[in-house]
């Protein structure tokens, strides 16, 4: 079976409800072969208002089920599985919600659930990620935007493409902000890994893999980069299968 992966730079667009712009790839993606979708909120550390981990992963559980019920799918999260690999393996699909990906990649090596999820996905499992769920297909974290808030046994990801993703890559600072540019700061990245490219994914877009196909989706470019070598634009309309080499 090919692999499928649905990776979406972001989940809300600003002013539009949560999840609205992406809803129909969603759909598209999980089609009428699927009803369940195991959801991995180990993302959404900071949704409790008394900073309750446990209370965090039940909001953010309750808010991505809305959305996928709305398109006809049930939503039911690892955090409540006594046996997390297992819950894995027995997954019709998989989701990993945005938030920080620190601390979804330290749960992620926590739980041992790492392998299983690469297993079933290069087998065929659907998998669908948005933002520090789009972060940890890839080899490792290295190009987040995120603080580390926590230390992870490694930084290395599940590695189910052999390039990195910048969710929400922005072209400049906000106006007055003196620090560094995204750009600049995956420069320095480029600087110590020289040989992987780096997808630079702006709002409002995703990656779609099918097997040995993957496509831009989106009314924005991808900035791409890679060690000494000039950033490029690629459209939608541009063939990008290389990345997947």
């Amino acid at each position: 079976m090919k692999k499928r992966l649905l990776l979406i730079s972001n989940s809300t667009n600003y002013g539009e409800k949560y999840l609205s712009w992406p809803k129909e790839h969603i759909k598209n993606f999980l089609g009428k072969d699927y009803k369940r979708v195991l959801f991995i909120p180990y993302a959404g550390v900071g949704l409790s208002p008394d900073n309750n981990i446990e209370k965090s992963y039940d909001i953010y559980e309750e808010k991505v089920a809305g959305v996928y019920k709305e398109l006809g799918y049930e939503i039911y999260s690892i955090h409540k599985e006594a046996d997390p690999i297992k819950a894995v393996n027995e997954a019709e699909a998989i989701a990993i919600g945005g938030g920080n990906t620190f601390y979804l990649n330290y749960m992620m090596h926590k739980t041992g659930i790492i392998p299983a999820i690469k297993e079933k996905v290069e087998n065929g499992m659907p998998y669908m990620g948005w933002s520090a769920g789009s972060n940890v297909v890839c080899p490792s974290l290295k190009t987040t935007n995120d603080m580390p808030i926590i230390e992870p046994a490694s930084f290395d990801c599940i590695n189910l493409v052999p390039f990195q993703i910048n969710p929400h890559y922005l072209d400049a600072n906000p106006e007055g902000h003196g620090g560094e540019t995204r750009e600049q700061r995956i420069e320095e990245f480029m600087v110590a890994n020289p040989d992987i490219y780096i997808v630079g994914l702006r709002e409002a877009c995703l990656l779609l893999v099918e097997g040995n196909n993957i496509k831009l989706v989106g009314n924005k470019p991808l900035r791409l980069f890679k060690g000494n070598q000039p950033a490029k634009e690629f459209g939608p309309e541009l063939n990008i299968n290389f990345l997947l080499e």
